[in-house]
């Protein structure tokens, strides 16, 4: 078992390492270039589409295209937005912030074009459930001799769900509940099975139900509390940014009890922390977007972009602006416990706020990939694999919350990477179709705007 875990290690060493965080972010500039910057251009526009996207279109889906965006930030607003923050600024200095913004900016443009091809080659059962994503626009739009590149998407992503979406997301709730308010890891492990159960087993529209009402609620819920924190310090606001912009460009000398850290590590770990927090360019978010009532490819894709804003310029900023202006990053602590620490001295009770954060955003992170390791396994078996695999979604959750999750992180975080290896490969060899598109059909939605 020891050599598994030093070769999944290395293997981690290398999907995560800088060849994959420029492959990431050089797609995503390639897509912002040829897209003209639309996505940065457009972000007033597409958050009044986002509004009116609420209602019932009545068009072709199983969900509304405000429904389809909360249920991909179910998946993406979780323990990154707080943990992976914290601890990209604990390893990486505070520079690691603003390398976070510009993995998000760039990051837009690969949310919108995968949940452009999403749209655009995804397919409908008999039963008028639609299905889309990696798997399906590798398929749909590379044709046979790529569908082996689907099949591993669909594989990579049935897999590491179990891990990063499910039993990683359990325990990380338990322990929060446990170490805040001494609540029994088997109570949190019950409650945990006996929700998510109620919820998954109704389908996405429950799930996009869910996801619709909560995901407001806790996102708004949590910035109303950090602004809460930056107004109470905004004296200290411009040196706070004076800070990040300069340990971007010239590293971060050692202080207290942070080690220091150079360029290369604000870099690497401000953009490996961005991507696993807001997943632009793992190809996941994709799958929720496809089951939007939309017939206009490039709509769902304005409203898909805002998924990675609002995650990472947003609610992670607030963490991170917590976390600096706290003082705390200087202590040596990292993750949750940063967060936590930090949140702690600037309110009372702030441990109890990062407590019931990590566990909500856990919670809805469950909802969000069950829905994508549900599709991935409808790619291989059909709609006969739903079932099977909700009971065993379900079942997998009191595990994670009582078991040592070491190696399969690991292993889950080591599969999340190679997601995005098919997903990349495809957004580039589609990128004629996702400008096309966007050229043919963006000028209905924004004319005269």
């Amino acid at each position: 078992m020891e050599q598994i875990s030093e070769f999944v290690g290395v293997v981690n060493g290398v999907v995560w390492g800088p060849l994959m965080l420029v492959l990431i972010l050089g797609t995503g500039a390639y897509l912002m270039l040829g897209l003209g910057l639309m996505p940065l251009r457009k972000i007033g526009p597409a958050f009044r589409l986002l509004l009116a996207g609420r209602k019932d279109s009545g068009e072709e889906g199983e969900i509304s295209a405000f429904q389809a965006l909360m249920t991909s930030l179910s998946a993406t607003i979780g323990t990154g937005n707080i943990a992976g923050v914290a601890t990209a600024i604990a390893l990486g200095g505070p520079g690691a912030l603003f390398w976070m913004w510009c993995t998000a900016l760039v990051g837009m443009a690969t949310k919108y074009a995968e949940a452009v091809c999403a749209v655009h080659f995804r397919e409908q059962d008999s039963e008028g459930n639609f299905s889309g994503g990696p798997m399906y626009y590798i398929k749909n739009g590379l044709g046979k001799r790529w569908q082996w590149l689907g099949g591993c998407f669909a594989l990579f992503g049935a897999i590491a769900g179990f891990g990063i979406g499910n039993t990683v997301q359990a325990n990380s709730v338990a322990d929060a509940m446990q170490g805040a308010f001494g609540v029994p890891i088997w109570l949190s492990a019950v409650v945990m099975f006996v929700g998510v159960g109620l919820v998954i087993l109704g389908g996405v529209k429950r799930i996009a139900s869910v996801a619709g009402y909560l995901v407001p609620f806790m996102a708004i819920s949590y910035l109303c509390l950090g602004m809460i924190v930056l107004l109470m310090n905004i004296s200290a606001l411009p040196g706070v940014l004076s800070l990040i912009l300069d340990s971007a460009f010239n590293g971060t000398a050692a202080v207290g009890g942070f080690a220091g850290a150079g360029i290369a590590a604000a870099i690497r770990f401000g953009v490996a922390r961005g991507i696993f927090s807001n997943e632009a360019g793992l190809g996941s978010a994709p799958i929720a977007h496809a089951a939007a009532k939309t017939n206009n490819p490039v709509q769902q894709g304005m409203i898909a972009m805002l998924g990675t804003f609002i995650d990472t310029i947003l609610v992670c900023s607030v963490t991170g602006f917590v976390i600096l202006l706290s003082g705390e990053w200087q202590t040596g602590e990292s993750g949750a416990a940063l967060s936590t620490a930090a949140f702690e001295s600037q309110i009372a009770g702030g441990h109890y706020i990062v407590a019931v954060g990590l566990a909500v955003f856990a919670f809805t992170t469950m909802l969000g990939w069950s829905y994508y390791g549900e599709r991935c396994v409808v790619y291989f078996f059909g709609e006969r694999g739903v079932m099977p695999f909700r009971i065993a979604w379900v079942l997998a959750i009191p595990l994670g919350a009582m078991a040592n999750l070491g190696f399969i992180w690991l292993l889950a975080d080591t599969l999340n990477a190679l997601m995005a290896i098919p997903n990349l490969i495809a957004l580039l060899l589609l990128s004629p179709v996702v400008f096309s598109l966007t050229k043919e059909r963006l000028p209905e939605l924004f004319s005269g705007k």
